[in-house]
């Protein structure tokens, strides 16, 4: 479609000048920016509109996320259809819920949100052994979001007001045992069956079909028989790796880097600490914390009289169940491991002391330091590798946009090959046989990237052999493709099908016999029960099924209670069928559920998720919710 680009190139750049110069003239440079914005509406929320531009954005963010916090993940399972419909959802739903506190004039205070950051436990991972905040990494984190601190502190300031908008629904969402039990005894209700099978399998020897009855399932089921359109491709793929092993970092660079993180690199320090604990809640009654208060202050002065005695009276007094039998010993343990009212008396101590009673939300503690584990500075060789890998990466970051626009560029101008973009780089060309429009099942790598897919499977790809434009993979990661050769969708021959053909075959006839047969039982024993011959009794239930198929259970448990015994004939599909006797009704025994009120605990937080859930679907429709894309289906089909 860009040959005339290619064919008169000067012509074109003439007529482009002509265009654009006036463009500027009319509009300025600011209005034609923003002619170039993606500023497709995607969804409404009222008069409020959501941008793919701003849908782009907001995933790019949660895979950036999740890409930090999680750098195991492989980060493309978040590209597909699916993945960035979900995201279109929370927008539209933090929008909706946004408005839904505006309306109702839920403010966020100062106050409120000073208390909040305070017990959040990431800002309080951010203080530093006085108590202070650390700005510096507090900064640091507001940026990893890409905001400033005050843009972060607005965000953390409409997220507590968001809540507000559900939490009268989800802090009432109480449910009383009563109804509770109505509803979790009859979801566990328990029956008496006996159940006889009539296998599909067992059948397939009996069917031996002809020729006639081959064509004629083929012919009927002629669309089952048909190889999906595939293509033989090659590709290049430009990825961090790729740009990482031309990189070179000098060693007074590696030295320098050594000599300013040394610390850090080495490692924390570490200490051992024992402690007693008398139990005292924060929200415990005045008098109780006063009583548990003087007993700590009395077996601190126990310890104090006779330091050695420390281990004794830890095993005899504390009432922290998991150190108390050790004599109190917590181990070794750094920063952030502890209470912060514990973890700052800590790194205040001298090896062998033992502290004043510190207060916590746990209690009164009384704590002997036993020991400082200094962190050993490592040398230069031993942490040359790793330092040699940072600085590599850094560097390729940084330097990957400028050799993604040559990779981009490269494989446009020179369409008709992808040897002069991988010579230029040094990448590798692969070449992929039978490669389909869906990722085949296992695919890894840009194979897996249905948005690389739908590139090499486009009209002008498949007709003209030329290179694919370059197209995001994954984060920090370009690739680039063309098709070989192509075979579009074809009819297979009977001939080609025909073991597959009469697997159908015999499967359908042996379904068809098992089926007639258990119906035909099931008849005669409805009429002459004596005649049955049945298997022992089983106790299934929703939560036991006995390894049966959920239909049979199902049928069990629908039977009407007040006709049992009842005969039943279950279809079990392709399966054949079964012909189910059910006995009696097994009442749940509350008495041996040793979950029980776990369970009601559950039953609560569903009633409470489907009130919240409903109230929203009623906000949604206040506020007049439109979604503008299409929802994308949740099964990937493939052709067979």
């Amino acid at each position: 479609m860009f040959d005339i680009f290619r064919k008169h190139t000067k012509i074109m750049m003439v007529l482009l000048v002509l265009l654009i110069i006036p463009s500027f003239v009319l509009f300025g440079i600011d209005g034609y920016q923003k002619m170039n914005q993606t500023d497709t509406i995607v969804a409404k929320v009222g008069a409020i509109e959501i941008t793919q531009a701003q849908w782009d954005a907001a995933h790019k963010n949660d895979v950036d996320r999740l890409r930090a916090s999680r750098p195991e993940l492989d980060v493309k399972l978040f590209d597909s259809p699916q993945a960035r419909y979900a995201t279109l959802e929370r927008l539209v739903r933090d929008t909706v819920l946004q408005v839904a506190a505006e309306k109702s004039s839920l403010i966020t205070s100062d106050a409120r949100l000073a208390r909040f950051l305070q017990e959040d436990p990431t800002i309080a991972s951010l203080r530093r052994a006085d108590g202070k905040l650390d700005m510096e990494r507090y900064r640091q984190l507001a940026a990893s979001q890409g905001l400033t601190p005050e843009g972060f502190e607005n965000t953390v300031r409409q997220d507590i007001s968001k809540q507000q908008v559900e939490a009268g629904v989800i802090q009432t969402g109480l449910l009383t045992t009563a109804p509770a039990d109505v509803a979790l005894n009859a979801f566990f209700e328990r029956r008496e069956i006996q159940v006889v099978n009539f296998l599909a399998r067992d059948y397939a020897a009996t069917v031996n079909p002809s020729d006639a009855d081959l064509e004629a399932f083929y012919q009927a089921n002629v669309s089952q028989f048909k190889a999906p359109e595939q293509a033989q491709v090659e590709y290049v793929v430009l990825d961090i790796d790729a740009v990482k092993k031309d990189i070179k970092v000098p060693e007074a660079d590696l030295r320098s880097y050594y000599e300013q993180n040394v610390a850090r690199l080495s490692g924390n320090e570490e200490r051992r600490a024992s402690h007693i604990l008398i139990n005292a809640p924060k929200d415990a009654p005045a008098p109780q914390r006063e009583k548990a208060k003087a007993q700590a202050e009395s077996l601190l002065q126990t310890v104090r009289a006779a330091p050695d005695s420390f281990a004794d009276v830890a095993k005899k007094n504390s009432q922290d169940a998991g150190s108390a039998p050790k004599g109190g010993d917590l181990d070794y343990f750094g920063r952030g491991a502890m209470v912060k009212p514990f973890e700052d008396a800590v790194f205040a101590m001298k090896k062998g002391s033992i502290s004043e009673l510190v207060e916590s939300d746990f209690g009164y503690h009384i704590i002997k330091l036993t020991d400082v584990k200094e962190p050993k500075q490592r040398s230069f060789d031993e942490l040359r590798p790793g330092i040699e890998s940072d600085l590599k990466n850094q560097q390729a970051q940084r330097k990957f946009a400028e050799v993604a626009e040559l990779f981009t560029n490269t494989v446009y101008e020179q369409s008709d090959s992808l040897k002069p973009v991988a010579d230029k780089l040094g990448l590798e060309v692969k070449t992929v046989a039978a490669v389909t429009r869906q990722p085949a099942p296992g695919a890894s790598g840009v194979l897996a990237s249905e948005k690389f897919l739908a590139a090499l499977f486009a009209a002008d790809s498949i007709e003209k052999k030329r290179n694919t434009e370059a197209v995001e993979t994954a984060v920090n990661q370009l690739a680039a493709g063309r098709v070989i050769t192509y075979n579009p969708v074809k009819t297979l021959t009977l001939a080609e099908v025909r073991q597959q053909v009469r697997d159908g075959v015999v499967a359908a006839r042996a379904t068809e016999l098992a089926k007639k047969e258990g119906a035909e039982k099931m008849a005669l024993w409805q009429k002459a029960p004596e005649k049955a011959v049945l298997p022992s009794a089983l106790t299934v239930a929703r939560d036991q099924m006995q390894n049966l198929p959920a239909q049979i259970v199902t049928a069990a448990l629908r039977a009407d209670a007040k006709a049992l015994p009842v005969w039943q004939g279950v279809d079990l599909g392709s399966a054949g069928y079964a012909v189910v006797r059910t006995n009696k009704v097994v009442p749940r025994d509350e008495a041996s559920q040793p979950t029980a009120a776990q369970d009601r605990a559950q039953y609560s937080q569903w009633w409470t998720a489907a009130e919240a859930g409903a109230y929203y679907a009623s906000l949604k429709e206040k506020f007049k919710v439109a979604f503008l894309v299409s929802q994308p289906s949740q099964n990937v089909t493939t052709l067979p």
